[in-house]
């Protein structure tokens, strides 16, 4: 009789990664590089603090209300009902310099 042989198929386990101590795979969709996505991994356990919601009367601080409505800034100071803290986490990482004295100033997140 002939011997069996071994199986060629990893096990769906193998596949994922999962189970294995490596560090994971460089993941070029969200990270500009593997040291912006080593930051992610150090920083993933920071938490994060609410804005405070900050209403102005009409009458109030109208100089302010002026020049935020003339640079169409509206949005930009309306309180978000929610977010995600993984997309703000990428963020941070990839805005963080990776060298000594280069400020490099761009960043991105995904979708």
């Amino acid at each position: 009789m002939a011997p069996k042989k071994l199986s060629t198929k990893r096990s769906r386990r193998d596949a994922t990664g999962e189970g294995s101590s490596a560090t994971p795979k460089f993941d070029s969709h969200c990270f500009r590089s593997v040291e912006h996505q080593q930051r992610f991994e150090a920083i993933r356990g920071w938490s994060f603090h609410r804005e405070r919601r900050v209403q102005l009367k009409e009458d109030e601080y109208m100089g302010f209300q002026e020049e935020i409505a003339r640079r169409r800034w509206t949005p930009l100071v309306t309180l978000m009902a929610k977010f995600d803290p993984e997309i703000v986490l990428e963020f941070y990482a990839n805005s963080w310099p990776t060298e000594e004295g280069v400020r490099d100033m761009r960043s991105w997140v995904k979708g």
